[in-house]
């Protein structure tokens, strides 16, 4: 049930706030999408704290790149 909310914000922050921005992730995939998928393998607590984690290493001094969820496969999350 919470995690079906924090994935509603997310989602909400994807469609509404994101396009406004300009794209600043380093990571595929995005943090946003990264979070949902989190949340979706691990539930609140521990795909919470893998999605905070991720937000902490995406800086300007982080090179980026394939970053995908632990323990998940891509193809199992809807986009």
């Amino acid at each position: 049930m919470i995690a079906r909310v924090v994935i509603l914000l997310i989602r909400c922050y994807q469609r509404i706030l994101s396009p406004l921005l300009p794209p600043r992730c380093r990571y595929t995939p995005s943090c946003s999408q990264y979070a949902i998928q989190a949340l979706h393998a691990h539930g609140v607590m521990r795909g919470g704290r893998l999605a905070i984690q991720r937000l902490l290493r995406c800086h300007p001094l982080q090179s980026g790149g394939h970053d995908p969820v632990p323990g998940c496969e891509l193809s199992h999350f809807p986009d």
